[in-house]
């Protein structure tokens, strides 16, 4: 703060010349720039710098606190055998031992020169032993092995004290926490890393109790034996002894090395086998395993109860499906059955009704050659009606006959005759088409078989209903069966009706054309030898038209779908249930097949009989070819 100016002061101000700045070279110097630099060199901060100093100044305080022991028999130690003494003992740090500092080392060295060295000793007059037999050198030889780091591991790592002994199995089994504890604990001692961990207690969780053993297992000590050499190669006289002292003291010392890891190995294994909580720890993972493994089990049952029910669901849905589908059609079929009936018995009306009315005009003739030409026309149409009736043109055949009696009873007799006629006409145009198309058919599988080679049988073709029953046959006996060709050739030779005798050999060749041939072709010829058994089967004329259906057969009509997989399964297993001795035997076994009549049931059987019977036919004839 400035001073106020007194009344009356003036104030002035020098202008002079101001002088230009020069820079000094100075030199630091004091204990704050030699802190600084200790500080920038070692890279700490001034903070850690205290902390030292701190421990230092602590560590002055312990060594100003040092008791030291007194040992009765340092003055009877031999100094010849100083490998054999306790260096620690001899400075009176027994103790102390490992744990000393260099400091206190050194303070009790001092200590004990000052009360055992030999002047003092002979100044109060004492008998002092010339030479190096006095036991002061046992303190200079201490002082010398303690001071060394190098030396002091060495003789730390043959501690007389230590107590290498490791607890058996019969120690620990009660008292583990007791017996291993202390044994682990002085044995971490040796441990080239810091924080070593303890062994705990019985309430140490997984990870304290696992990282504890994980250490000790891969445990890496310090100790060395060297301090144990017999022979000290500084006392060699040449290069030679001085190697070869040096090769057995390695030796010596890796056995040593080996027999301290099995030493630690020994006790971290037996420990590891008695730890109370090691045993808890696996039986609570196998119960936690068998929890895991029991509700994976019980979540998979419950899945495959879900896909169960959800399984069952889409059959009883399906089931229910089927049976409303089914019973729809068999009242459509029962519908379709009653609608047929009735036009049939319409037709037939309608029929007799034409046939009356040309008799009543005696067919239309003059005479009777034309009267019976006339007879033979109408015939003709009513059977051609029929048959139309019988494949299921019903309504072309009803109509055209009910327009033709319309136009009989309206008209005159002449129109009546022209009527028939030119119905009789239509119907031969019909059957003439019919023809045609069917040389046509045959034409064309003639070209086909033609084209495909002819085959063998001593130069003789394959006709038309050879090839169907070659492919029948192929399909029949598959790949695989015993002298399957010839077993093929003997069936076609005894239900072909050619009369030509076919070999293996002829088989072969021909179905290997076949195979040549287009799906197209091998369509037609199917589709050819169906329409002519269609043919044969359906244009035979009924004999009697108030004909009785038979008894065994009356009931639903045929099912003409083919039979599957499943439902071939399900008649085979009915038929092993139901044997022939069961009453109503039939009705039964169509109960257990879903969709199929009593009547069904008996044509597939039979069909299976036949079929069987004409592969063992066949194969019992080549088998005794073969015999022969």
């Amino acid at each position: 703060m400035l001073i106020e100016a007194s009344e009356g002061d003036v104030t002035v101000v020098y202008c002079n010349a101001i002088a230009a700045s020069v820079q000094i070279e100075v030199e630091p110097v004091g204990r704050w720039f030699e802190a600084f630099l200790k500080r920038r060199n070692r890279n700490v901060s001034a903070s850690f710098q205290e902390l030292e100093e701190e421990e230092e100044l602590s560590e002055e305080s312990e060594d100003e606190e040092l008791q030291l022991e007194d040992f009765p028999l340092l003055r009877t130690l031999d100094p010849k055998d100083w490998k054999n003494q306790d260096h620690y003992a001899v400075l009176g740090l027994a103790h102390m031992r490992y744990k000393a500092t260099q400091k206190q080392i050194k303070a009790a060295h001092k200590a004990m020169v000052l009360k055992h060295h030999p002047d003092k000793r002979k100044a109060a007059g004492e008998q002092i032993v010339e030479g190096d037999g006095d036991y002061f050198t046992c303190i200079t030889k201490a002082i010398e092995i303690l001071s060394d780091p190098v030396k002091r591991r060495a003789f730390d790592s043959v501690d007389p004290t230590f107590d290498n002994a490791v607890p058996s199995k019969g120690e620990g089994k009660d008292n583990f926490f007791e017996a291993y504890a202390p044994v682990f604990e002085r044995n971490a001692r040796w441990s080239s890393k810091k924080h070593v961990p303890r062994l705990g207690t019985m309430d140490s969780s997984f990870e304290d109790v696992d990282n504890f053993y994980s250490v000790w297992y891969n445990f890496e000590s310090w100790r060395e034996f060297s301090y144990l050499d017999e022979e000290e190669k500084d006392k060699a006289e040449c290069r030679d002894e001085r190697r070869w002292i040096e090769k057995q003291n390695r030796a010596a010392r890796a056995t040593r090395k080996k027999e301290e890891m099995n030493r630690l190995r020994t006790l971290v294994d037996t420990a590891y086998s008695l730890d109370p909580r090691i045993k808890k720890f696996k039986d609570d993972e196998k119960a936690r395993k068998e929890n895991e493994k029991k509700a994976k089990a019980d979540a998979k049952r419950k899945e495959q109860e879900e896909k169960e029910r959800a399984r069952q669901a889409e059959l009883d849905a399906a089931r229910m499906a089927k049976e409303k589908d089914e019973e729809e059609a068999k009242l459509v079929a029962q519908q379709a059955k009653k609608e047929k009936e009735i036009q049939k018995k319409a037709i037939k009306k309608e029929r007799q009704k034409l046939r009356t009315t040309c008799k009543n005009w005696n067919y239309f003739g003059d005479n009777e050659s034309d009267s019976v030409k006339m007879m033979e026309d109408v015939e003709k149409l009513c059977d051609r009606l029929e048959l139309l009736n019988s494949i299921r043109w019903e309504s072309l055949s009803f109509s055209s006959l009910q327009s033709l009696n319309e136009g009989l009873a309206s008209g005159s007799k002449e129109e009546g005759k022209v009527a028939v006629e030119k119905q009789v006409q239509v119907v031969n145009a019909q059957l003439q088409k019919e023809k045609d198309a069917e040389v046509q058919a045959r034409q064309a599988v003639r070209t086909v078989v033609q084209a495909s080679g002819g085959g063998g049988g001593g130069g003789k073709g394959w006709n038309e209903e050879e090839l169907p029953l070659l492919i029948k046959a192929v399909n029949l006996f598959p790949a695989g069966t015993n002298a399957r060709w010839e077993v093929i050739a003997n069936y076609m030779n005894l239900h072909s009706t050619s009369g030509i005798k076919r070999t293996a050999k002829d088989v072969i060749n021909k179905a290997k054309n076949l195979q040549k041939l287009e799906p197209g072709q091998k369509d037609e010829i199917n589709k050819k030898a169906f329409e002519k058994f269609n043919k044969e089967h359906a244009a035979v004329p009924q004999t009697v038209d108030n004909a009785v259906p038979s008894e065994r057969f009356d009931g639903a009509e045929a099912n003409t779908a083919s039979w599957t997989t499943e439902e071939q399964k399900l008649l085979e297993q009915a038929l092993k249930t139901y044997p022939v001795s069961t009453p109503e035997r039939w009705e039964k076994i169509a109960a257990a097949v879903p969709g199929r009549t009593k009547k069904d049931c008996i044509k597939r059987y039979k069909e299976l009989v036949e079929m069987v019977k004409a592969k063992k036919a066949a194969q019992e004839q080549v088998g005794s070819k073969s015999k022969k």
